[in-house]
């Protein structure tokens, strides 16, 4: 049940969240569990009523750096666990976690290799696949190789395959049955901590003192003080940091950029059940399978549904927009002819509809596709920030990141020099937060600067 909250507009907090997406509502909940008085504020109606409405909440741990793949993993025992992690009664109405297997289709760029170097080092079990393999476990499927993507009305997207994929399988891999319910389940916890949310308010103005940050002013004229403002705007994210005049001191920028995800019927014979991975056969739903050869990804949806979306190949132009609000969310044509049409080239059973159906979302996305958790230049402002098409996974750790980036900051830590360093609950494993900095150098090679992070 969604916890009401009154309108009055409080006059002061300890720190004030601006964005109540499942990254916003999951800083929230742990800046609450700090003794803090939150308050969250967010233009839309509700909580992940935003971008994240819009996810696919796809949990994988397929990322091109050891940090990547480490927080990954971590936050992936969260969502196992939902309720704990909440700290609320398993008789509520929860997100759930779904866990199918995830595919990568080893395509040149796919970096499974690599891959697997880290999932050693970070301890995430997988096991590799040939095409005979693959084909055995995923009935239905082609395993030609088509790289690279090509636009579907180019004479060579339907040309033969050049051999063979195998795959990389990672079997605690799946997704969130519900986006937008995860992220009213952290808000209800937050809530449940003392937090205020307050929906249906737009920021207009950062204040500022000498030095540092004030609060914030809405729309109208209503000013809320705090010596703390995270900025976790998603795709307003970048217009928001140019209210607080911060910015000029970042190495990576942010951009929104136009998605679509879409909806079609599964095909009979796609493969229903897969092995689980573990010894034994356990009836699952299909998996998500990644396929960078072809340019999409595609994972299970209820009553018999997939989720299809696209890896953002090289051949495709992207949808940057200037301002977030100006997305139109019904998908087109054109988008779902390609998205549709590559992962019928994949399954080819799968029928391509003449009706387009899904929805377009707005993502926040980084120069290199790898988010910002950091402070800023301006004291007690941080950032949650560059976080979409690949950081849903992370929300829970996200939130316990800038809890202790606050926590510790405030109490005079200088992060920039001395950057912290998280230690995963569940893992074990040492997280360096240096790797989500607003001033990092990313060398080439060094991270993907693709969705696939």
């Amino acid at each position: 049940m969604t916890i009401r909250e009154p309108d009055r507009v409080p006059s002061g907090a300890d720190a004030i969240v601006v964005g109540a997406g499942v990254i916003g509502a999951a800083v929230a909940l742990e800046l609450a569990r700090a003794d803090r008085r939150v308050v969250v504020v967010d233009k839309s109606g509700g909580a992940g009523h935003g971008s994240t409405s819009a996810s696919s909440a796809i949990i994988r741990f397929n990322f091109s750096t050891w940090e990547g793949v480490a927080v990954a993993w971590e936050a992936h025992y969260c969502w196992a666990r939902w309720a704990d992690h909440l700290g609320t009664s398993r008789s509520a109405a929860l997100a759930g976690f779904r866990r199918t297997g995830a595919i990568l289709l080893d395509a040149p760029d796919s970096g499974t290799s690599e891959a697997v170097a880290l999932f050693d080092r970070v301890g995430v079990p997988y096991e590799r696949w040939d095409a005979a393999t693959l084909r055995s476990r995923i009935p239905g499927i082609d395993t030609g190789r088509h790289w690279p993507p090509k636009p579907v009305h180019d004479d060579a997207f339907f040309s033969g395959p050049k051999g063979e994929l195998g795959a990389l399988f990672t079997p605690d891999a799946g997704f969130v049955d519900d986006p937008r319910l995860a992220a009213q389940n952290l808000a209800d916890a937050a809530i449940g901590r003392g937090a205020r949310f307050l929906y249906r308010r737009t920021v207009t103005g950062v204040l500022r003192g000498a030095d540092r940050v004030r609060g914030i002013r809405l729309s109208d004229g209503t000013a809320i003080t705090a010596p703390v403002v995270v900025n976790a705007a998603g795709p307003w994210s970048g217009a928001l940091n140019r209210l607080a005049g911060v910015g000029a001191e970042f190495t990576v920028g942010v951009r929104p950029l136009r998605q679509e995800v879409h909806q079609v019927a599964a095909p009979v014979g796609r493969g229903d059940v897969i092995a689980s991975g573990r010894g034994g056969a356990e009836d699952v739903p299909g998996p998500v399978v990644a396929d960078t050869d072809l340019g999409t990804y595609v994972r299970p949806a209820p009553g018999g549904h997939l989720l299809i979306g696209s890896t953002v190949p090289a051949c495709d132009p992207m949808e940057w927009l200037d301002d977030p609000d100006t997305c139109d969310p019904r998908p087109t044509p054109s988008r779902f002819e390609t998205q549709v049409t590559r992962v019928a080239r994949r399954f080819p059973l799968l029928g391509v509809p003449n009706r387009p159906t899904g929805i377009a979302g707005v993502y926040d996305v980084t120069d290199d596709w790898s988010p910002i958790y950091d402070r800023t230049d301006l004291n007690g402002f941080y950032v949650a920030i560059g976080t979409s098409g690949n950081q849903f996974k992370n929300a829970p750790l996200v939130g316990r990141f800038l809890a202790a980036l606050v926590d510790r900051v405030e109490a005079g830590h200088d992060h920039d020099r001395d950057p912290l360093r998280y230690v995963g609950e569940h893992t074990g494993n040492v997280i360096d937060l240096a790797a989500f900095s607003r001033k990092r150098h990313v060398a080439e090679g060094v991270a993907s600067r693709t969705v696939m992070g």
